[in-house]
């Protein structure tokens, strides 16, 4: 039995982090399924801006569309939906024999919204609508303005995958603007199956203090976050409001760990799946971390539900100089930018690519 079917035994889904036409079209995300246990896959900007750049894939496409007068986010919005109801359509079967739980596929509002709480929500119930597919969650991040925005789209029975999550604080923000929806629904006599995921993002704790601390600390600070948020997670799941919910046919926000792709060479490229097994939880994996795991992954004990020693090595440290609240707000804010900044440049591409390809194909 191989890793990947280990923990999916284990209780836990393996999410592709990843989107490109050509996996799509060359079979092998239909591979990753058959073979690896993959059941979703989520994607985001700068994916899209590698997927764009780096391939012909797109090119007809945004040809073809650009002669039709799109431009912009309009175009691009357009192909990103072509790849993702395909890819849902892949991951509806485990869709509907999992009850919804499983299966997904997320897409993103333009992060240029982040600071919008209307726009945001406006956006996200017209991609939704535009899918047509259920399992296909909007991504929204959990940012101040981003939390108005994610209870009112669970209310309106959009799919959302809360994204840019860094801390337990930002997980117990998310979770609170999605337990307000669905009672919200509950009071207004409707359906509460509205899905969720709570993406919180790991590697980036450790490149931000990789300088900072000393060596025997390094790569240790994600999974410590993870492992204190992940005790958040089951202690939520067991309170007096959450079961009201279960009661009532609510579907758990489950946790997902993103971010999970190793960025310090000196480390096992395989550290953050491999240190964060855990039941009930997704990892999404970035493909070459995927493909890393089935190749060499080993499958050890789960996280403790109780955080095991999660404070005593954020004990340590604080003792290092590290304010993890604050660290917290920043990387959020790096986060938000860095998507921005990919959308920009995704953007341009697209621009370019557009008056290159219709130009050639009037000639």
């Amino acid at each position: 039995m191989n890793a990947t079917r280990k923990l999916h035994d284990l209780g836990q889904s393996l999410w592709l982090d990843n989107i490109t036409r050509g996996l799509l079209t060359s079979g092998t995300l239909s591979r990753y399924i058959r073979e690896f246990a993959v059941t979703g896959l989520t994607s985001n900007p700068s994916i899209f801006d590698q997927a764009v750049k780096s391939a012909d894939f797109y090119d007809a496409a945004i040809g073809q569309k650009a002669l039709a007068g799109k431009s912009g986010e309009a175009l691009f919005f357009e192909l990103a939906l072509e790849d993702l109801t395909r890819a849902a359509d892949l991951f509806r079967p485990v869709h509907d024999a999992t009850g919804g739980m499983d299966g997904w596929v997320s897409l993103e509002v333009s992060p240029l919204l982040a600071d919008d709480s209307a726009a945001t929500l406006k956006a996200a119930r017209e991609l939704h609508a535009r899918a047509q597919r259920a399992n296909l969650f909007i991504k929204i991040p959990g940012t101040r303005a981003g939390l108005p925005a994610i209870e009112e789209a669970i209310f309106a029975g959009v799919p959302v995958n809360v994204t840019l999550l860094f801390s337990r604080e930002h997980y117990l923000a998310a979770a609170e603007a999605y337990m307000r929806g669905i009672e919200r629904r509950i009071a207004a006599g409707l359906d509460p199956r509205v899905g969720s995921v709570a993406s919180i993002f790991v590697s980036r704790w450790d490149v931000a203090v990789k300088d900072k601390v000393s060596a025997g600390h390094r790569n240790r600070l994600g999974i410590a976050i993870a492992m204190r948020t992940y005790k958040a997670y089951r202690d939520l799941l067991e309170t007096p409001r959450w079961r009201n919910l279960v009661a009532s046919g609510a579907h758990p926000q489950r946790l997902l760990w993103a971010s999970t792709g190793t960025k310090d060479p000196a480390a096992p490229d395989v550290l953050y799946v491999e240190a964060l097994a855990a039941p009930d939880t997704i990892n999404t994996l970035p493909e070459k971390t995927l493909l890393a795991f089935v190749d060499h992954g080993k499958v050890g004990s789960a996280l403790p539900v109780d955080g095991g020693d999660a404070e005593a090595v954020l004990a340590e440290f604080a003792r290092e100089g590290v304010n993890d609240e604050a660290l917290a707000a920043e990387l959020q804010r790096e986060g938000t930018a860095a998507f921005a900044k990919s959308w920009n440049e995704l953007m341009q591409c697209i621009a370019e690519k557009s008056k290159v390809l219709s130009e050639a194909k009037q000639s």
